[in-house]
């Protein structure tokens, strides 16, 4: 709902004003209803507002309190605030406002750093606790809302994206660790890196605590297993659970608003299903938006046979937009100078220019990611599940994007520090508290790699047009759930079979039994024409060249044979590399 930002100085200095206006130009798209600054010496705040709750002026940001000492700053929605709000009030406290804000100051004044263990909902927020003198930063359970940081020895400062610490001075060198990352796991990075030395990120269902001597304590306080209950449940039990707790997710996404509401509708069994159980809850008038490109040979661009379906079926309020594949280059930059960091996903454009038109009629929407994580829709599972070897090995034959030994051939000899990405996955998969090896590949999935991947883009291509988007399939409670149930259950029919089941009467049977789609683009996964031209213009430039990541000869071999480098999730390695050299252009040479 809103973009963030701020400083704490350990140094005696007071936040300038001038660090605080560049990186609130920075996170201006982010909330372009109204803005506002706070600063006290050695802290400062600054705040975008996209207005969705409480709409009044008593919402507005940086949020002080002066009775209870407290000052904040919030990007995201709690959905039990209105729950939340009434406990408070029984213990209490009186509000000025009726934001979901409010509840957050009140919340840490009663329960301190466990008050995010009370708040459900996407959310990153920092709060300045004047008479402890301390900064509490937290990020929600599953990572939706995302918060960067730049740490020196002279100040801690936090904003929304990427660009706003670049913009006051951040370290701007490429992380090597966090480079070999962004080419195998097809852009994602798992927190705290990211490309760059001088920013990193907070975690998923992480805070931190910080004084004004520089001394941060961090702390998860979320970690789900991925095991059977204790009780034996039947497969129907799992089901009609499953239904009742995605339904309860959709529920409280809608009703934690005070604007209108609609669904992005990709043609999908997800978000189809968002649709139905709205309807199935008693809601009549639903919006719904669709996308789609021009096809290339075989490929489709767009899922109109299926969205169109669900249209009809329930009758809804549709805006459904055509893009030619000939307005995707003149875009492209604009995207990518949006992105917080590097995105591979070729939906990304796609959101960016369909957020753009939603924008134009509401300022919330659901979306459908997650399912696939969290019950099993993609095509790699079952891959992973036969496969040999350690479980390291399984998984990354089906996921890696390059081989270590490829990369290698990628980069130049700086670079060769090391197989990161099979250090991370080797911690992550020596975790506790799962059954057997896919119960580890699904909660690395949706816990880890879900949020620099696909949620991460979602966000940031809404939110570039000032589109809050709401992922009813990330409930923490859903996740929980479906973390618990068997893989075998999840996996059955190809995948997703308990919303498959769910779906059986309320949906088309077309939508439900189709193979799974991905939001179609075919000129970014099918290099060539003026899309290889420009990819290889990016690859071969002065730019390219002086910044010294790539072995140039062997990238050109790339260059030559694209559609010979496809990665083992049928994309682009090409891409993977323009898209990293483009988003350094636009976002770092251009600060220059």
């Amino acid at each position: 709902m809103c973009g963030i930002c701020g400083q704490l100085r350990f140094d005696n200095n007071i936040v300038k004003s001038n660090d605080l206006t560049t990186m609130m130009q920075k996170i201006a798209r982010r909330g372009p209803d109204s803005s506002g600054h706070w600063s006290e010496k050695a802290v400062g705040f600054g705040h975008q507002r996209l207005s969705i709750i409480d709409l009044s002026n008593h919402a507005s940001q940086p949020m002080i309190d002066d009775t209870l000492n407290l000052v904040l700053v919030f990007n995201g929605t709690i959905y039990n605030y209105k729950e939340l709000r009434a406990d408070l009030i029984k213990q209490g406290y009186s509000f000025f406002s009726h934001s979901d804000t409010e509840t957050i100051i009140k919340a840490y004044h009663l329960w301190g750093e466990d008050c995010v263990l009370h708040l459900d909902g996407m959310f990153a927020f920092c709060i300045w606790d004047r008479q402890k003198q301390q900064l509490f930063v937290a990020r929600d359970r599953m990572g939706i809302k995302p918060l960067y940081f730049n740490l020196t020895d002279k100040a801690f400062s936090f904003a929304s994206n990427t660009q706003a610490l670049v913009g006051t001075g951040a370290d701007t060198s490429i992380n090597h660790i966090a480079l070999q990352q962004q080419l195998s796991l097809h852009a994602v990075v798992p927190a705290p890196n990211t490309i760059l030395n001088g920013v990193k990120k907070i975690k998923p269902a992480t805070t931190l605590t910080i004084n004004t001597s520089g001394k941060i304590v961090e702390k998860t306080y979320w970690q789900p297993k991925a095991q059977r209950p204790k009780e034996l449940y039947s497969n129907a039990e799992y089901i009609e659970h499953t239904h009742k707790l995605l339904t309860d997710a959709v529920l409280k996404r809608m009703n934690a608003a005070d604007v209108p509401i609609g669904v992005l509708l990709s043609g999908g069994l997800d978000s189809s299903l968002l649709v139905a159980l709205l309807r199935e809850a008693g809601h009549d008038d639903i919006r719904t938006f669709s996308i789609g490109f021009e096809d290339i040979d075989d490929e489709a661009g767009s899922e109109f046979e299926y969205s169109d379906q669900i249209v009809d079926r329930f009758n809804t309020a549709h805006e459904k937009y055509v893009v030619n594949n000939s307005q995707v280059l003149p875009r492209l930059g604009e995207a990518v100078a949006n992105m917080a960091e590097p995105m591979v996903g070729q939906d990304a454009v796609a959101f960016y220019l369909l957020s753009e038109q939603v924008s134009k009629h509401i300022k919330v929407v659901l979306s459908g990611q997650g399912a696939d994580e969290a019950f099993a829709g993609y095509f790699w599972y079952p891959r992973m599940q036969a496969e040999a070897g350690s479980e390291v090995e399984r998984f990354s034959k089906h996921y890696v994007d390059r081989p270590y030994e490829e990369y290698l051939q990628t980069v130049n000899n700086k670079y060769h520090t090391g197989n990161h990405t099979e250090t991370w996955l080797n911690k992550e998969f020596s975790k506790t508290n799962t059954d057997e090896f896919m119960d580890k590949v699904f909660r690395t999935d949706i816990t880890r790699l879900i949020v620099d991947d696909p949620v991460k883009r979602v966000d940031n291509m809404t939110m570039a047009w000032g589109l809050e988007a709401r992922v009813p399939f990330m409930d923490y409670k859903l996740v929980e759930h479906a973390l618990s149930m068997p893989p075998s259950l999840k996996m059955s029919e190809e995948g997703k079979h308990p919303l498959k089941q769910i779906s059986r009467g309320l949906l088309p049977d077309s939508v439900i039994d189709r193979k799974k789609g991905y939001f179609p683009m075919p000129a970014l996964k099918y290099v060539r024409g003026e899309f290889l031209e420009f990819m290889s213009d990016i690859l071969t430039s002065s730019a390219c060249l002086n910044r010294g990541v790539y072995n140039q000869s062997f990238v050109q071999k790339v260059i030559n044979k694209p559609e010979e480098y496809m990665t083992a999730l049928n994309g682009s390695r090409l891409w993977h590399l323009a898209l990293l050299e483009y988003w350094l252009q636009i976002n770092l040479d251009s600060n220059k």
